[in-house]
């Protein structure tokens, strides 16, 4: 009884268990293998957007990262494998977008944030060091009760 209960649970718990199915790209060398895992690691996978083609497990990006290693063995360069899926999928299949002026923007904004934030803190401390650096004006009702309770204080002490 204890060997069947243990066989049950065995294979429910197999059953639970997902296999992914892992590409075996055969490459003609190491080169071009370090080539291939380079490019997929590069590209971004249009369905899963946050992931790569090596990380991605959708069809899209099995079919991404088949291309890459047809493309690497025919002996194409990476620029020609970039340039290849930067116009069938946009500039979004790219974690590093080119420098060019459509992308100006993507990497210049953070540098340009960055500089007007440092400009805003430094003028409001500088307006906030100004205010606090000021003459207080105190008025004579003011200086009539001070010099009430400082005389009030002397007779005590």
């Amino acid at each position: 009884m204890k060997k069947l209960l243990a066989a049950v649970t065995a294979l429910m718990m197999a059953a639970w268990v997902q296999a992914a199915p892992i590409d075996t790209y055969e490459f003609s060398d190491a080169e071009s293998r370090a080539r291939g895992i380079a490019l997929a690691a590069e590209l971004r996978c249009p369905q899963c957007q946050n992931q790569n083609l090596h990380d991605s497990n959708s069809p899209i990006a099995l079919d991404m990262r088949l291309q890459v290693y047809e493309m690497v063995e025919e002996g194409k360069s990476n620029a020609e494998i970039v340039t290849y899926f930067t116009d069938r999928y946009g500039d979004f299949v790219r974690y590093r977008p080119a420098f060019d002026p459509r992308t100006y923007i993507l990497w210049l904004g953070p540098v340009l944030f960055l500089i007007a934030g440092g400009a805003i803190a430094v003028a409001f401390a500088r307006r906030q060091r100004a205010e606090a650096a000021g003459q207080v004006e105190v008025s004579q009702q003011d200086k009539e009760r001070l010099a009430k309770l400082l005389d009030q204080d002397k007779r005590n002490g």
